[in-house]
């Protein structure tokens, strides 16, 4: 008999021996499929891990191990993202250098990894703050910079007060800085950028050869946000042109379209507008501008600069989200100046509203309240006309033109009804409602418009495009959502940018064989205020001489943000060593792109666009022979605290992988991480649940040590002819299948689950004295290497006690008969709100999750259940499923 199971005794044991004898070190070549397994680039943050990281980094082992044992030559390594805002926040309220607290951070997580029995090939370890990684960083810098997508220009830029720094607009979402901090405000500030917009529709189109979720490339194509529309330049109207203006407008039944030689009068300033709806243009009542519009001083009249600026003032200290509100009234200030519709001649007033953001599209809206809602609340706000320019009605007749005002709504204060124009009721024009109390966005016919009244406004939209553009009016285009990525940082723990100012020769890259730019040791690291970066204050490593004329000059101060480092770390991995480049080129070759990558969806519009930006650079550089980094990608779900909360210190809800791994041992705690819910589904730590995990573990363990005493040390069931009484031969090949076939798919709470049920069955048949068997030794047998990428330590110890040399993470994974492995078919009657609506057959014994995914991918399950909210999902085993949706 062999003593209890003791995991604080035996897990220790083999993590050491694991590392002494680098059993998971990966090497180049053979004849063995390669599998690049990797986990995002963690943060090492000074809290350390807690339980919720495990719901990465353990299912990414189990997996690793998995393909190690079919047969492949696995990559599975681990590094640190440690530049950066979260790792010089960190030194700062400790009130040590980065440089310290990184190192002590990253061995602590280091720690941490090992004792939950992670398999990283640990030789292979980098850190994204040593000078020999941030120096191929700098020399990515340059390959941009001389491809011309790095670039320096003075923007209104979101400014974290908090961080002390510049963030891109990737990093200001929703208004709040990446790490949490809201108050975010614009700030005109020089700045370097990268050219993501250059690969905005490869960034589209190459989601389309990746195996992702759907959510991600979602939010990734929303994100980057492609619009074909047309850019309308609308003249600025001045004094001196009122005469043309007014006979312009005077023009009593159709629209009179501006000429080539008329335009031309108005002068060189214009202001262009994007516009997906140019079939609305005769609706347009007034002209918003971005109050960050750099034509609002010149448009604005003295009369109303100092409400103009006032309001620009406010509208700086607003965030993005907020100014966007739905909910949130609409404001507005007239600026005093007009504009001019380029189709028909008449005279729009020009207001700032901080609806209109500057950084999407160019800044400024034509308001077309009737067709807008955003438009149709600031005109009923401000008063303004609103003109029906798509009527619902097929059958309308063509109306005359006029401005219609909605009852009650008269002319604001400070704004004359465009000159030749009557203010006319909206019941005395065909096709328009008495009263208007939305917007109308549908699809329509075009009334109101001029020579294109009748049009469906479909053929509108491509026929005012053609107008437009062959008129010289504008052109049709094509506009992105995404802007350039923002990658200058006003910090310290950052990668230097490499480039040099000279007066006389101006901007100047540092020559590669003068990399890296070392980043100085200072201990004042801190921001101080003015918005410049702490390595401006010292002179040593500011100036300097240009590389070209070999006069006086100054180094770049500001860094790189650290998504920079994290663009191009996954290539790093294959040769972390490597002196002559970037990686190795062969190596690269042999382990790139990674085939599984796994981590938080937090980073969607992140990290993983700049990576994919970042590749396909290398690859029209000749660098790297794929244009997508990452093959598969998969996003765990977030393990909450206790109490339900996302665990952080401050909740005091953070439950550690140490405290865990003391108590119950590291096969427990990774038991627990895969069978608590589905990979992808939240859900919240349960101390019972754990407890559950051990106690399985004590049955394995159990199971082997009643056999300890007869036959401890003899491989049993080789040879010895197989009997199938206790039906323990069926269930071995169908678990094989089950437990493979789940691990590969992310399904590792049913893979645990099959699991169980065949321990279950071991316990029942010793208790039952139908163990000495050689279907019985067997499936004993099998089982230690079936559990081994789940519990690695537990199922190390039993296979070198049951006589076994070598290591088991080091044996072939077992194969199955097909036949002894086919699951017996189950017919399953499926409800969707009461009425069986199908039948779908699934194996016996599948899991709730099992039958309810076949369920929702049927296609008459799917015609009921389509774009209506499930409410509840309720599972009779074996006998049916019912879906129930909210009404």
């Amino acid at each position: 008999m062999i003593s209890p199971y003791h995991p604080q005794t035996i897990e220790p044991k083999w993590q050491q021996i694991w590392e002494q004898t680098g059993i998971y070190h990966a090497s180049e070549g053979g004849d063995r499929p390669k599998f690049y397994c990797l986990d995002f680039f963690p943060y090492p943050s000074g809290e350390g891990l807690h339980v919720g990281h495990c719901r990465n980094y353990v299912p990414t082992d189990v997996i690793s191990r998995f393909y190690r044992m079919k047969g492949y030559n696995v990559l599975h390594p681990m590094g640190w993202d440690a530049f950066g805002e979260p790792a010089e926040q960190y030194a700062i309220r400790s009130g040590v250098h980065p440089r310290v607290t990184t190192d002590r951070n990253t061995a602590n997580y280091r720690r941490q990894m090992t004792i939950i029995g992670a398999s990283y090939d640990w030789s292979r370890e980098i850190d994204s703050s040593n000078p020999e990684y941030y120096r191929w960083t700098q020399w990515f810098f340059l390959m941009l910079y001389k491809r011309g997508l790095a670039y320096r220009d003075t923007n209104w830029q979101w400014w974290c007060p908090t961080c002390q720094t510049t963030l891109s607009s990737h990093e200001a979402t929703g208004g709040v800085c990446w790490r949490g901090h809201t108050g975010l405000v614009k700030r005109e500030i020089p700045a370097w950028y990268f050219k993501i917009t250059a690969y905005a529709d490869e960034l589209i189109t190459g989601l389309d050869t990746v195996d992702w979720p759907d959510p991600i490339k979602t939010m990734q194509r929303n994100w980057i946000g492609r619009s074909e529309g047309v850019e309308i330049q609308f003249p600025v109207f001045s004094d001196q042109l009122s005469v043309i203006s007014n006979q312009l407008s005077v023009n009593s039944e159709q629209s009179l379209l501006i000429t080539d030689h008329s335009r031309t009068s108005f002068g060189s300033s214009r202001i262009t507008c994007f516009t997906t709806r140019p079939d609305t243009i005769f609706g347009v009542t007034f002209f918003v501008l971005a109050p960050e519009h750099p034509l609002v001083n010149q448009i604005t009249t003295p009369e109303r600069r100092a409400e103009v600026e006032a309001y620009r003032a406010a509208a700086a200290r607003m965030s993005e989200v907020d100014r966007m509100a739905e909910s949130r009234p609409k404001t507005g200030v007239f600026t005093g100046g007009y504009v001019l519709n380029p189709l028909n001649g008449e005279r729009v007033p020009v207001w700032v509203a901080d609806y209109v953001l500057a950084s999407y599209g160019s800044g400024a809206v034509m308001g077309v309240p009737a067709h807008d809602q955003r438009d149709f609340e600031f005109a009923r706000k401000f008063q303004l006309p609103v003109r029906v320019v798509i009527s619902p009605d097929p059958a309308v007749e063509t109306p005359r033109r006029g401005v219609s005002t909605p009852p009650g709504v008269s002319t604001p204060p400070g704004v004359s009804t465009p000159p030749g124009l009557s203010t006319t009721a909206a019941d005395d024009i065909v096709g328009v409602p008495t009263e208007l109390t939305e917007a109308y966005t549908g699809s329509g016919i075009m009334v109101n418009s001029g020579q294109f009244n009748g049009l469906p406004n479909e053929e509108g939209i491509r026929r005012i495009g053609e107008f437009i553009e062959a008129n010289g009016m504008g052109k049709r285009t094509v506009q992105y959502r995404m802007r350039d990525w923002l990658i200058s940082r006003q910090r310290y723990w950052g990668t230097p940018i490499p480039i040099i100012h000279c007066p006389a020769c101006g901007e100047v890259p540092v020559p590669e064989d003068q990399l890296p730019v070392l980043l100085p040791r200072m201990d004042d690291f801190q921001p101080d205020g003015s918005g410049r970066s702490p390595l401006a204050r010292l002179p040593e490593f500011v100036n300097t001489t240009c590389p070209q004329c070999g006069g006086s000059a100054q180094r770049e101060t500001d860094t790189m943000g650290g998504f920079a480092c994290s663009s191009w770390y996954f290539l790093r991995f294959a040769s972390p060593h490597y002196s002559g480049g970037p990686f190795d080129p062969q190596a690269m070759r042999y382990w790139s792109p990674v085939d599984l990558y796994v981590g938080g969806a937090e980073h969607a519009v992140l990290h993983l666009l700049y990576a994919r930006f970042w590749v396909k650079v290398m690859a029209d550089a000749g660098i790297v022979p794929f244009r997508e980094p990452f093959s598969k990608l998969m996003n765990q779900g977030q393990l909450l605290g206790p109490d339900g909360q996302r665990m952080s210190k401050s909740r005091g809800n953070v439950i550690t992988p140490d405290s865990m791994v003391e108590s119950y041992g590291a096969d427990a705690l990774r038991i627990y991480e895969m069978f608590m819910a589905p990979f992808d589904q939240d859900i919240a730590w349960s101390a019972e649940g754990i407890n559950g995990a051990r106690r399985f573990l004590n049955r394995v363990w159990n199971l082997y040590a009643e056999k300890m005493t007869e036959d401890c040390g003899r491989k049993t069931g080789d040879g010895e002819p197989m009997t199938d009484d206790d039906g323990l031969e069926k269930l071995r090949h169908q678990t094989i299948r089950r437990v493979g076939e789940r691990i590969a798919s992310f399904r590792f709470n049913t893979m645990v689950s099959a699991l169980m049920e065949f321990v279950n069955t071991l316990g029942e048949a010793r208790r039952s004295g139908n163990w000495q068997t050689p279907a019985y030794h067997r499936a004993l047998e099998t089982l230690l290497v079936l559990l081994a990428p789940a519990a690695p330590h537990i199922t190390e110890e039993l296979w070198q006690l049951t006589g076994h040399t070598g290591s088991i993470h080091q044996q072939p994974w077992p194969a199955f008969d097909p036949e002894l492995a086919r699951d017996e078919i189950a017919s399953i009657p499926v409800t969707v709100d009461g009425r069986v609506r199908t039948t779908i057959e699934v194996p016996a014994g599948a899991s709730q999750d099992e039958v309810q995914s076949l369920a929702f991918t049927n296609p008459k399950v799917q015609q009921f259940t389509s774009g209506r909210e499930i409410a509840r999902v309720v599972y009779v085993p074996g006998k049916i499923l019912n879906i129930v949706t909210k009404r």
